[in-house]
């Protein structure tokens, strides 16, 4: 088979390369609310770095600022806002148990 002749070639993709999540001009402190929210999840954890598409260093000063943040009480530790609701089916009887036959 001829080198010319290739079944497996691969196309080269063009991509957008996205713009970082964290300016020039913004500064990572546990003050700034509006930063350290973004990489939070719903629940209340952390993000991971490749998630956040963050550097290393950047990485770490955020991780560092939620949780000084937590400690001053100005980011709440978990984020319990969903009220927790029994369904029927989930709910238990306290009478006694009867087969069906």
């Amino acid at each position: 088979m001829e080198k010319s002749k290739r079944p497996f070639l691969k196309t080269k993709r063009s991509f957008r390369r996205r713009l970082p999540p964290i300016g020039s001009g913004d500064r990572i402190d546990y003050r700034n609310m509006s930063l350290i929210s973004r990489f939070i999840s719903e629940q209340g954890k952390i993000l991971s770095r490749r998630v956040n598409r963050l550097t290393l260093k950047q990485q770490r000063l955020i991780t560092i600022a939620i949780k000084q943040a937590r400690i001053l009480s100005s980011l709440p530790f978990l984020n319990n806002e969903k009220q927790f609701e029994r369904t029927e089916s989930t709910s238990r009887t306290t009478g006694p148990r009867t087969r069906n036959k």
